[in-house]
């Protein structure tokens, strides 16, 4: 008599990993440890950016998102555009084929659904919405997990997000104005919850006590170009932002204040070099931060933090260090306020080193309280992510699944 057992659950995770953005990898991470705890038995793999990286890291198989390597560079000769094109036929069978693989398929946390930065449609929002069509057409269930999302002003973005949104299985959100935004889109947000960022879920070191003395500043810089609809005036906001962080980072020198510049992406060096060379101090140095974790121990470590890059804030918050945000979007907005600190964001298309630096002085007069509040409302931000774990288990991998892979099982 064979005896039964049940087949292993497939689940796939979906996303632009392994490819330098420190924030989607660690929302990835999270997702990786919650399975690996409450599905030990999974056979898990990814569809990603840079699968090499997320394969080594991750110690999870992967394969690329697209056909074209050079999918994320812009064309400009014939040849190239017309891989391009190809690529994007290509892609619908790829995906198909990965996807029919699994049980369900996760893509975890990140804006997958917002446009806050420069963001093309046949980029991401394809991807995402053949993702999203092969799941339904093939009955593997698309779990959006703790998403970010916004408003959208380009029309086939839209239409693309509006779809992906709809054809998943699962959707939550990171933020209330995440699920508004998607909700003024058209989609049914009734059912639809709001726990938290996934990266509250990583373990994070204490934050140092604080001291008499004026310690370290860590100053989180970014390649900020505006947003998606900003293209026309791109290079001024850059100039502004870059203008008024530089100052900043040098008032701060001035005041015999060490400077540790972060970075979230591999495309915010040549900011922090330029900031290095302009302000010319030995005081400034830039951190060799290649995770989610390594920045929290750079924070960690830190009196304050003055970042934009919206993981190098949850960072900052999660380990409890007085944090000020150089804001470039709604969801900045919305976390800092969540967190208490509502009354510490600056919006970074006007970063003004004058207005910045009053802004920092009085976090720092106000630090003892601050660490307070925000250890607090990291207290209930780890609640809600945790139920989001619970309750995606629910939705995904409910028991008549497994008693029907029982029933199959030869």
């Amino acid at each position: 008599m064979t005896s039964m057992r049940e087949k292993p659950l497939r689940i796939g995770v979906f996303g632009l990993f392994g490819a330098g953005n420190s924030g989607n990898d660690g929302s990835l991470e999270a997702v990786l440890d919650h399975l690996r705890a409450a599905h030990p038995g999974a056979v898990v793999d990814a569809m990603c950016g840079g699968p090499e990286t997320v394969a080594t890291r991750y110690g999870v198989p992967a394969t690329r998102l697209n056909w074209y390597r050079g999918e994320y560079r812009t064309a400009s000769r014939a040849s190239s555009i017309a891989a391009k094109a190809l690529g994007k036929l290509v892609d619908v069978f790829r995906t198909a084929a990965w996807v029919r693989r699994h049980d369900a398929v996760i893509v975890p946390g990140t804006g997958v659904l917002e446009t806050t930065l420069p963001l093309r449609p046949w980029g991401f929002p394809y991807s995402l919405f053949l993702l999203c069509l092969t799941g339904r057409l093939l009955g593997t269930r698309v779990a959006l997990v703790s998403v970010g999302a916004g408003a959208i002003g380009n029309r086939s973005t839209r239409v693309l997000t509006r779809w992906s949104t709809r054809l998943a299985a699962y959707r939550s959100y990171r933020d209330d104005q995440s699920r508004d935004a998607m909700r003024a889109m058209g989609v049914n947000t009734a059912r639809d919850e709001v726990y938290g960022d996934l990266v509250f879920a990583l373990p994070a070191p204490s934050a140092n006590e604080p001291s008499n003395a004026p310690g370290p500043v860590c100053v989180g810089v970014m390649d900020f170009h505006g947003s998606n609809d900003e293209r026309a005036v791109a290079e001024e906001i850059h100039r502004r932002y870059l203008d008024g962080t530089t100052r900043f980072v040098r008032a701060l020198v001035e005041d015999g204040r060490p400077v540790r510049l972060l970075t979230g992406d591999e495309l915010d060096r040549p900011v922090a070099a330029a900031i290095v060379d302009a302000v010319g101090s030995p005081l400034v140095t830039v951190a060799e931060a290649a995770s989610l974790a390594d920045l929290m121990k750079e924070t960690a470590c830190a009196d304050a933090v003055v970042a934009t890059r919206y993981h190098n804030l949850v960072c900052a918050l999660k380990v409890g260090t007085p944090t000020l945000a150089l804001s470039y979007s709604a969801k900045s907005d919305a976390l800092m306020a969540e967190m208490g600190m509502g009354a510490y964001c600056h919006p970074a298309r006007e970063a003004d080193a004058d207005r910045l630096l009053e802004q920092f002085r009085e976090l720092e007069r106000c630090s003892a309280q601050v660490r307070r509040t925000v250890f607090e409302r990291n207290l209930a931000v780890a609640r809600r992510v945790e139920q989001q774990f619970t309750d995606l288990t629910t939705a995904l991998f409910p028991a008549t699944d497994h008693a029907k892979a029982l029933r199959e099982a030869p």
